[in-house]
């Protein structure tokens, strides 16, 4: 127990003294913002700082810190070490950046920003890369929910079309596209407070239930040993599994949905790095829930980290109408990151063809295909035609890599502002290690040829070769990062940078 409250006496701190740190380093200064400057009606608006800091909550904090932190128990306390310092010294600090750089940039998207920092290469590349990575985040946020909410009706004895995975699917693609076509304002700004308290509610119910019902919290030093039941090594899996809970290269294409309705420059801290520090507390929560009620077998009896497993935590936790409200608070956290991934992926292709927005002919062009595809998508796995686990495990890699990009375009960015630019290289040079290390063992990725069984069918994980070149990547990178700037310190270009 002492392990938790320290852990989220440090999340609690980190927000007020390291994020201080990285506010300070970027300088934000009172130049007119894109919501003043530009404001389309649209996607530029200004917003108060409540909704903004709301919104940009429920646009990360999707199944990622609950399922994602529940299905990183599995390796036992030691998570609480990736959540706590991945989220301080990584992933709110990804946040800001992605947010802040969007912002000093006329509101652009996290893949026209990595061309302006990364050049024109990257740019591309990073086109293709967020729009396949959010229709994933998009298909999972809608799979995901229409799974929690027909177990809810099947295990409160109904059957037929309302307790079917499929119906629920449906409503939740018609309201994404709905969402995705209308104003900020219209939907996502006045439905997410409301979210929000379920939100809320949700994490302190849980939380509360461990500590009333008597759960025992173990602590770190007494396990800080891989606990795996499957033996599936911590380095670089546990970093991968908790992704929203630490670091998401995800939260990079939200960010500049409020960075395009902030007024001052100065509600960057409260709003990006103020909340992924929530998220982190909230995934600190899911995964002390399943450290404490239950063992590493029992909890991958029960799908590691999926609906079964959230909706026996709620029961055992809290009952009655709390168990509702626990539950409601899970099924809003991926829908509201469900439809702004949607809306990112139109804005993402937006400023590719360069289709302003305000006019709703250009959004519909752009909504149809983006939805369709998820669409497709998930109601293959609705229909059992295509595996969730597959979709989730792929965006998991993609996303930690996203992250690792998005981290070096802000190390380049804080170089060309004459900045302390260690502030990001160094989590960028640790996330180039977890992505490079993940695509040599995920059995998904290069893990089918490296990696072999045994008899009994369990993955020998080919660690002596994985581990080596991942580190010898990441310090390749981190040399390629030094080297360009040692080059561009004389060969500047600062002044052809977007400001």
């Amino acid at each position: 127990m002492f392990s938790f409250l320290i852990c989220l006496a440090l999340l609690i701190g980190g927000y007020f003294v390291y994020g201080k740190v990285v506010e300070k380093t970027f300088g934000p200064d009172d130049r007119e913002t894109p919501a003043v400057k530009i404001n389309d009606g649209v996607d530029y608006m200004v917003l108060p700082q409540w909704k903004l800091f709301m919104i940009q909550l429920l646009n990360i904090a999707g199944l990622g810190p609950i399922f994602g932190a529940l299905s990183g128990a599995l390796w036992g306390p030691v998570v609480f070490l990736w959540i706590t310092f991945g989220t301080i010294f990584a992933g709110a600090v990804h946040d800001y950046f992605s947010g802040m750089m969007s912002e000093r940039n006329e509101g652009a998207s996290i893949s026209e920003i990595s061309g302006i920092y990364l050049g024109g290469a990257m740019k591309n590349v990073m086109r293709v890369f967020s729009v396949v990575l959010l229709v994933m985040v998009g298909t999972v946020f809608a799979v995901g929910p229409a799974g929690l909410i027909q177990l809810l009706f099947t295990n409160g004895g109904s059957t037929g079309i309302v307790a079917s995975k499929l119906f629920w699917l449906v409503l939740i693609l018609i309201y994404y596209f709905i969402a995705t076509f209308l104003s900020i304002d219209k939907i996502i700004g006045k439905i997410y407070p409301l979210f929000g308290i379920c939100l809320i509610i949700m994490a302190l119910g849980v939380a509360l239930g461990i500590f009333t019902k008597g759960y025992e919290i173990p602590e770190i030093w007494n396990n800080f040993a891989n606990l795996h039941p499957q033996g599936t090594p911590i380095w670089s899996f546990m970093f991968i599994t908790v992704a929203c809970g630490a670091i998401s290269g995800f939260h990079a294409t939200q960010s500049p949905l409020m960075a395009r309705c902030m007024k001052s420059e100065k509600q960057g801290h409260f709003v990006f790095y103020g909340a992924m520090v929530s998220e982190g507390i909230i995934a600190l929560i899911w995964a002390a829930a399943g450290c404490a009620l239950y063992t590493g077998e029992e909890l991958l009896a029960l799908g590691g980290g999926g609906s079964t497993a959230v909706y026996d935590v709620c029961s055992k936790t809290m009952g009655g109408v709390g168990i509702a409200l626990a539950m409601l608070g899970v099924i809003a956290c991926p829908i509201t990151s469900g439809d702004t991934a949607f809306r990112s992926a139109r804005l993402v292709l937006a400023d590719w063809f360069h289709m302003e927005q305000k006019s709703w002919k250009n959004r519909l062009i752009l909504c149809v295909p983006v939805l369709g595809v998820g669409a497709i998508l998930g109601i293959g796995n609705a229909l059992g035609k295509i595996d969730y686990t597959i979709i989730w495990r792929y965006f998991s890699w993609t996303n930690q890599t996203l992250a690792m990009i998005v981290l070096w375009a802000a190390s380049m960015y804080l170089f060309y502002d004459k900045k302390n630019y260690w502030i990001t290289a160094v989590p960028a040079t640790f996330m180039s290690a977890v992505s490079v290390t993940y695509f040599l063992l995920g059995n998904e990725c290069l893990g089918q040829f490296l990696n072999s069984k045994t008899a009994d069918g369990a993955t020998v994980y080919n660690t002596a070769v994985a581990y080596p070149v991942g580190i010898i990547a990441a310090a390749l990178f981190l040399g390629i990062f030094l080297y360009t700037i040692k080059k561009r310190h004389t060969q500047p270009h600062y002044e052809t940078l977007h400001k």
